[in-house]
């Protein structure tokens, strides 16, 4: 008996610790407003998530404030802010990227609605390498993303070619190339791998790491 206990407790735990592992952290920068009595503020929120604990600062017109307690119960993030003699407290229910509820501040009580703001983690130089039948290919890459939209340059020893048309979407970059030349490739721990088409005449897979 005291083996079988011991082992559900085992299991109960890993199950928690899954569970915990599975949430994704709402550690980022937000921005969206609140809305009461027809007057808007605008709101940028520095969240730092800490394994449950919760940090950062709240910044508006009226100047930045800090969050100095904060808990997700659920799905529902409460966060307690100070600063310029006021206090506030968000009541926030998390849905994907997005933050949706209520501020309470100053005795009265606004809707709020913030957005993550996506992290650019492809601006910038690449050093790239495409198998060309077995053989490297070297190539840079020069990338800059607007929202989803990517624009920017291919050097190597064939010339330069402009993208014409490019994606940055949920991880996955799509581009498309002077000539023709198609580039997709997911990012993996910071990389780039994926596979190229050349106007329909050769294919195969490259790989490129961002310059320091």
């Amino acid at each position: 008996m005291i083996g079988a206990g011991l082992l559900v407790a085992i299991s109960s735990v890993t199950v928690l610790a899954q569970n915990e592992k599975a949430r994704p952290s709402l550690t980022g920068k937000y921005q969206g407003t609140a809305k009461s009595a027809g007057k808007e503020l605008t709101i940028t929120l520095e969240l730092v998530d800490n394994g449950g604990n919760f940090s950062g600062s709240v910044t508006t017109q009226f100047g930045t404030f800090k969050i100095v307690k904060g808990k997700l119960t659920d799905d529902l993030l409460t966060l307690n802010t100070e600063g310029n003699g006021t206090t506030g407290e968000f009541s926030l229910k998390v849905k994907d990227d997005t933050l949706v509820g209520q501020l309470k501040a100053e005795g009265g009580v606004g809707a709020v609605e913030l957005r993550k703001v996506p992290v650019d983690e492809i601006s910038g130089e690449w050093d790239a390498v495409a198998d060309a039948q077995g053989q490297p290919f070297p190539f840079t890459l020069s990338l800059k993303l607007d929202g989803d939209k990517v624009t920017g340059s291919s050097n190597s020893q064939l010339g330069v070619g402009n993208i014409t048309t490019g994606t940055w979407k949920e991880g996955k970059l799509a581009v498309v190339l002077d000539g023709n030349i198609t580039l997709v490739a997911t990012m993996i721990d910071g990389k780039f791998s994926g596979d190229y088409d050349f106007a329909g005449q050769s294919s195969g897979k490259w790989v490129a790491v961002k310059k320091k």
